[in-house]
C-alpha cells in the first residue's frame, strides 16, 4: 500500500520507529504514523503520541513509585490484561490497553496463558519516557538536560557529565518527596536517569544480567559502551564493577568501554561523587 511512496527510504529504520505492534501474530505498522511520515517529507518524529497526553498514566506511575526499568520485563496473564476496573487497575494493564505495550510472546503455564509484553517501537519508547522525564521534573527543560548529558558522555567529558547530572536531579521538585522517601532508594536514581536516556532513544539496559550479577545500567552507543554502578550513601562503585567483572560481558565488542560509578547523598538528593575509568 505504501511501497511506492517509501521507495529509497531506510526500511530498517522505519521498522525500528513505527513497527512492532503484535496481537499473537506478525508485527504490524501503525498506518497513521506511516501516512504522517510520508506527508511530512519522511521526517522521523513521534506522530501517534502527539495526539494525546496520558496524564492518568503519568499520575499512576508517580503514585506507585514505579521502577521504570521493569518495563523491559513484563509478564501478565489474560485476566490481568482484560481488567477494566479503573480504581484498581495495574499500571501494566493500563499501558497494554492504551497501546504503550504490545504482546511480544506468549506461552501456556499450566492452564493459563501468560503474555510477555514490550514497548512496541522507538516512537513509543522516546515519547513515553520523554514525557515521564518531563513529568518527573515538572519542567519543559527535559531536552536541555538530556541533550547536555548525552553530549558530555560522547565527548568523554566526565566533569561536564557530573555537572549536567547534578542539574538534572536538582530540577526534580521537592513536593514529590513530601509523602514518600523514595530518594533513599537506589532504584529512584536509576529510574530517573534511565527515563532520560530512553527518552532520547539510547540503548539503555537496566539490571543488565551477567554470569556474576547485574549491572545497574549499561548504555550502548555506536562508538562506546558505559557500564554504570549507582550507590546511595555508599562508596566503592568502581571496586564493585571490577570485583564482579561486569565489563567482561562486553569484552568481545570492539568499542571502548567506560566504567562509571555514581554515588548519591540522600541529604541533598543528588550526586555526591562520580568516578570513572576507561577499560581497555
Amino acid at each position: 500500500m505504501f511501497a511506492e511512496h517509501l521507495r529509497g527510504q531506510d526500511y530498517e529504520k522505519i521498522r525500528r520507529w513505527y513497527n512492532g505492534y503484535k496481537w499473537l501474530g506478525e508485527a504490524v505498522y501503525n498506518p497513521f504514523d506511516i501516512l504522517l511520515f510520508i506527508s511530512n517529507n519522511y521526517l522521523y518524529r513521534n506522530y501517534w503520541f502527539s495526539t494525546g497526553t496520558p496524564e492518568f498514566l503519568l499520575k499512576l506511575i508517580e503514585k506507585n513509585n514505579y521502577f521504570l526499568p521493569d518495563f523491559e520485563n513484563i509478564t501478565k496473564d489474560e485476566s490481568m490484561l482484560n481488567s477494566f476496573d479503573v480504581d484498581i487497575i495495574e499500571l501494566e494493564t493500563l499501558m497494554w490497553q492504551t497501546g504503550y505495550l504490545t504482546i511480544e510472546t506468549y506461552e501456556m503455564v499450566l492452564e493459563k496463558t501468560e503474555y510477555k509484553l514490550k514497548i512496541p517501537n522507538l516512537e513509543v519508547q522516546q515519547s513515553l519516557f520523554g514525557l515521564i522525564a518531563e513529568h518527573i521534573t515538572k519542567s519543559k527543560g527535559y531536552p536541555k538536560y538530556s541533550g547536555n548529558i548525552i553530549r558530555s558522555l560522547l565527548a568523554k567529558d566526565f566533569d561536564a557529565f557530573k555537572r549536567h547530572l547534578m542539574a538534572l536531579y536538582a530540577s526534580i521538585l521537592y513536593h514529590l518527596f513530601v509523602h514518600n522517601r523514595m530518594y533513599e532508594k537506589e532504584g529512584y536514581y536509576v529510574s530517573v536517569f534511565y527515563a532520560y536516556m530512553k527518552g532520547l532513544g539510547v540503548e539503555a539496559i537496566a539490571e543488565d544480567v551477567t554470569d556474576r550479577g547485574r549491572i545497574d545500567l549499561t548504555l550502548v552507543f555506536p562508538e562506546s559502551i558505559y557500564i554504570m554502578e549507582f550507590k546511595v550513601n555508599g562508596t566503592g562503585t568502581l571496586e564493585q564493577i571490577h570485583a564482579m567483572g561486569y565489563y567482561e560481558k562486553y569484552s568481545d565488542v570492539q568499542k571502548p568501554i567506560y566504567l562509571v560509578g555514581i554515588e548519591f547523598d540522600t541529604t541533598i538528593r543528588n550526586v555526591r561523587n562520580l568516578v570513572w575509568e576507561e577499560k581497555r
